[in-house]
Formats: structure tokens, C-alpha cells, sequence
């Protein structure tokens, strides 16, 4: 499970450690293959390699979704690339109010652990930069929540997906991106996973913006979860329901 949420105009709930994430098995052939999209993905000028969570099978090819067009523009998730990335993540997650939530605020280290704790995994969970007319603008996590450890708190379906989100610059929060972003976002996971009916957060009750933002995104309050460090309010977009919320 990732780290704690804040705002989704400061960030989305991250559920509780992701060093957590990696306590089921998966099969020896699948791990087989996972291992030969790795050798062809590599990361930076040296050719260090990354994560089969760029490519992975486990989210349907998530870094080949493409971008897609908003009412605020076009949204681009891209895989994070630690060399890359790194300084400006990590001063994001410096905000005061982003860090009462998700709790990596510190030294760039804090949040390069966080962040290559999903990419030395299996591909259960990618951390993606959110490029809005190609200005970087957003942090995301685009996880399998029926692998995670989330599912032991609510009645999981398989192939459910979960997001987390994290807007960085101050002057795009608190006037409704959040919103705009999280309804492309999940129904862009709707459209590129067909296996996947629901979309599911777990912003932390205290956090009422966020809260508020799912629900304009077309979100349904589902229930409160007891997290680990949290009190979540979990939030479903259902692929059923998409076209009357």
C-alpha cells in the first residue's frame, strides 16, 4: 500500500507502506515473463533498468495508454524515472500541507526509497508523472488495489484498480483540476483495462476536499475503512455507473 493522501488538489489517498505490496505469490511463468519485459526496459543515460512496472502485464500496459484530452488540456501519464524526476517529487512532497498526508517529506532519499520500493516490484503499482500540455503538473499511483494490501480492508473484486494523487504546483489547487483529472484518469483505467469494473481511492476522512473531489468526479462514497494509519473513506467509480455519475 503507498504512504498516506492528502488533498486531491494536493494529493489523493496512498494507502499505508508500500513495502507492503509484495506479500502474494504470483505465478513462476508470469514472474518469468515479467523478467523479459524488464530486459528490455531500461532507465537513463545508463541504461539502468527500472521496473517492470513501466510495461508491466499486471496494468495492462500502462505506460502505452497515451495521452488523452481533457477540459483542461492533454493529460500524459508517464512512468517515473528516478534519475529524471527525482528533485522535483521530492519538492513537491516538501509542501507543508502534501506532507502532512504523505509523509515523505525530508531528504530527495525518502522519496527515491518510495519510489523504487513500486519500481523494483512486480508492476502491481506504478508511479506516473501527469504531464498537462507537457508541463509536469502531477504525481501519480496507479496500482492493482485486489494485490494490495487495501484488499483486506473492503470486499475486493479482481482487476480492481486504485489511484492516488498528488498536484504539485500550489496555484493549480483548490479551483476543481482535481476533479477534471481524477474522472480522466479513472475512466481512462475503465478504458484501457477492460477487465477492471471499478476504480477504486481511499482519501483519508479527515481530508474533505478530497473527499468532495471524488464525488465530482464521479465517484460514490462506498464506506469507512479502517487503514493501518487511517481512517479512509473508500471511493468507487464503477464501470456500470460511469455514464450516470
Amino acid at each position: 500500500m503507498p504512504p498516506t493522501d492528502a488533498s486531491t488538489d494536493t494529493g489523493t489517498a496512498p494507502a499505508p507502506s508500500n513495502e507492503d505490496t509484495l506479500d502474494l505469490r504470483l505465478p513462476d511463468d508470469f514472474l518469468a515473463r515479467l523478467a523479459e519485459d524488464t530486459d528490455s526496459y531500461g532507465g537513463g543515460d545508463g541504461g539502468e533498468q527500472e521496473a517492470p512496472s513501466a510495461n508491466g502485464e499486471l496494468l495492462d500496459q500502462l505506460a502505452d495508454w497515451g495521452p488523452v484530452v481533457t477540459p483542461a488540456g492533454t493529460l500524459h501519464l508517464v512512468p517515473v524515472r528516478v534519475e529524471r524526476e527525482l528533485p522535483l517529487i521530492s519538492r513537491w512532497m516538501n509542501d507543508s500541507t502534501v506532507a502532512s498526508y504523505w509523509k515523505l517529506a525530508g531528504a530527495e532519499a525518502v522519496t527515491a526509497k518510495h519510489l523504487r520500493t513500486q519500481l523494483d516490484g512486480d508492476g502491481r503499482s506504478v508511479p506516473c508523472l501527469g504531464l498537462l500540455d507537457g508541463t509536469p503538473m502531477s504525481y501519480w499511483e496507479i496500482y492493482r488495489a485486489d494485490l494490495d494490501p487495501i484488499a483486506r480492508h473492503y470486499p475486493a473484486r479482481p482487476h480492481d484498480t486504485g489511484i492516488h494523487l498528488l498536484i504539485g504546483p500550489v496555484a493549480d489547487r483548490g479551483r476543481g483540476l482535481g476533479s477534471t483529472l481524477l474522472r480522466t484518469v479513472a475512466d481512462l483505467v475503465l478504458d484501457k483495462r477492460p477487465s477492471c469494473a471499478r476504480v477504486i481511492a481511499e482519501p483519508d476522512l479527515r481530508n474533505f476536499p478530497s473527499v468532495s473531489a471524488f464525488l465530482s468526479a464521479g465517484f460514490r462514497f462506498s464506506a469507512e475503512v479502517d487503514l493501518p494509519d487511517k481512517r479512509a473513506a473508500l471511493m468507487v467509480r464503477d464501470r456500470l455507473l460511469r455514464d450516470l455519475m
